[in-house]
């Protein structure tokens, strides 16, 4: 399911979020700071035919919680105004698979789900749970989508599903108070991050906040070390582990992660510290304490906007961002995202996903904050502020260009599964980063077990 990634992607995302970082008169990123030319007014101009619903009852599920549900429920709250129908939103857990199936096993699977892996949608194929996207859904899909984003919600060959948000995942946000505090300018290369980290810890700042508790952090840190440095062929043939987790490539990339969460003074709390911090409590200690914040950076994808906007930092002048630094001779780009799928025969389902494929859902969230749809119709002027209109339009650039999440593409199991697989052993290895060969013999061992070869 992986484009064939050129330097194409990596200059186009790299240069505009390069270029945010020098944007200081943006807004902040929360939904309250609409701009005037977007005032409220989503569904007037839009050229969508929804079918009417009314009387009938959808649930969706996801595994969105706090601002990020909420910007999601506007979303649905637009398609209940359209349709008439009655729309419930049902928290999801992590692993979304074992969350659906119980649901399933009980009677009362939801009408759509979101899921936030490849693997969880090709699982959801298999288990003969997910229906085929209908006609109209198609038509948004065919008239909106690029050719990459649409096959990464077919299975062979049938189109199951509508990747409704995306994520750039090589970013690193940091506070601009901190880092001019400390005399530091936003690296672009590995060793001037590891440099940058070493003055800002002297400085008395800890140079990163890691989301230790939330394993899927960590694979996101290893495979953009790892795109860099291994290449994006090697990254290819490890997603499908046609490599082992032994091989050289995999020791060279988590001895130089190493190098970073090996150093207790780098850490938001040291070792512990970071491994009992979640992912909002990361952004947040990030941009909260003036100039003396837990953290100098926070890294993750654009949706870290979301959890900014829960702090008096203004995303644009305190909290800027810089492309995840080169290790190898090129900076990684690695993409993520939600893909929406029906688990009903129904009419609502299919309505819903229609809506999702189209521009007009995406726009509603896109104005909230926190939010990249790989929707080529999104107008540019939803994005909330200067540096996620330049993520935004850098992602439509890339068109097929990119790479997609390795743990995303992995089997639940081993690559989506709290307490287990590689999410585990990363966290062990984020415990005690000196036994690479330790952390590689699990890795392997999960992943043959998973796979099963």
């Amino acid at each position: 399911m992986h484009r064939h990634g050129t330097s194409r992607t990596a200059v186009s995302w790299a240069a505009l979020a390069a270029a945010g970082t020098l944007v200081l008169t943006a807004c902040g990123g929360d939904g309250e700071k609409k701009e005037p030319a977007q005032g409220g007014t989503v569904s007037a101009p839009s050229s969508l035919v929804l079918p009417q619903l009314t009387g009938e009852k959808l649930e969706v599920s996801a595994v969105w919680t706090g601002p990020e549900q909420e910007n999601f429920t506007k979303v649905l709250k637009e398609f209940e105004k359209r349709t008439g129908a009655s729309v419930t939103f049902v928290p999801a857990q992590d692993p979304i698979v074992t969350f659906l199936g119980s649901k399933i096993a009980g009677g009362q699977p939801p009408d759509v789900a979101l899921l936030p892996q490849v693997g969880a949608l090709v699982s959801a194929v298999q288990n003969k749970w997910a229906q085929p996207v209908g006609p109209e859904a198609r038509a948004q899909l065919d008239k909106n989508y690029s050719a990459g984003w649409k096959k990464l919600g077919a299975v062979d060959g049938t189109q199951y599903g509508v990747y409704y948000k995306a994520a750039n995942k090589s970013l690193i946000w940091y506070n601009a108070k901190a880092f001019e505090a400390a005399g530091v300018k936003p690296p672009t290369t590995w060793k001037e991050l590891i440099t940058a980290a070493d003055t800002l810890s002297a400085s008395g700042t800890p140079a990163v906040s890691v989301a230790g508790a939330d394993g899927w952090t960590l694979t996101d840190w290893f495979e953009n070390v790892y795109l860099s440095q291994a290449g994006p062929e090697k990254y290819d043939q490890l997603a499908k582990h046609q490599i082992k987790w032994t091989d050289d490539s995999v020791k060279q990339a988590l001895t130089t992660l190493g190098e970073l969460f090996g150093r207790k003074d780098f850490l938001a709390g040291g070792p512990s510290g970071a491994l009992s911090t979640e992912f909002p409590k990361s952004v947040t200690q990030t941009f909260t304490g003036g100039d003396r914040p837990a953290a100098a950076m926070v890294y993750e994808g654009d949706f870290v906007a979301v959890n900014i906007a829960q702090t008096e930092a203004k995303v644009g002048k305190d909290a800027l961002v810089f492309p995840f630094p080169a290790v190898g001779a090129k900076a990684p780009v690695v993409s993520g995202g939600d893909v929406a799928v029906a688990l009903k025969q129904s009419k609502g389902a299919q309505a819903l996903l229609t809506f999702l494929a189209s521009p007009d859902a995406a726009e509603i969230q896109a104005r909230a904050g926190g939010f990249v749809s790989p929707n080529k119709a999104v107008d540019p002027a939803a994005y909330p502020n200067d540096i996620q209109r330049g993520i935004a339009k850098a992602l439509i650039a890339a068109g097929d260009d990119f790479r997609f999440d390795m743990s995303d593409q992995a089997p639940a199991a081993f690559g989506g599964t709290p307490g287990a697989g590689e999410w585990k052993a990363l966290q062990d290895f984020l415990a005690n980063p000196a036994d690479v060969a330790g952390a590689q013999a699990k890795l392997e061992a999960d992943a043959a077990k998973a796979y099963g070869n």
